[in-house]
């Protein structure tokens, strides 16, 4: 699986999160619509089959973005010098 891209990642976590909130707060069919996209949207990108997997997988992904950009800062740094 490729990596997807760390902003749309995020804005799909904000999404889901966003739509979450809203049908805890006051459920309808049109919150209940978005919450199922949302969560498909993340299960997708993240390849995942159960939300709570695809959340999972998100930090795990977004541990290892950052990650990533350490090793390439501290690279820059080195060569740096």
């Amino acid at each position: 699986m490729s990596l997807p891209a760390e902003k749309e990642l995020r804005t799909v976590l904000a999404r889901f999160a966003d739509a979450r909130f809203r049908h805890d707060l006051l459920p309808t069919g049109q919150s209940s619509r978005e919450l199922e996209e949302t969560s498909r949207a993340l299960c997708v990108m993240t390849g995942a089959r159960t939300v709570e997997e695809a959340l999972a997988t998100a930090d795990a992904l977004l541990e290892q973005l950052r990650a990533n950009r350490r090793t390439v800062t501290g690279s820059s740094r080195v060569l740096a010098a």
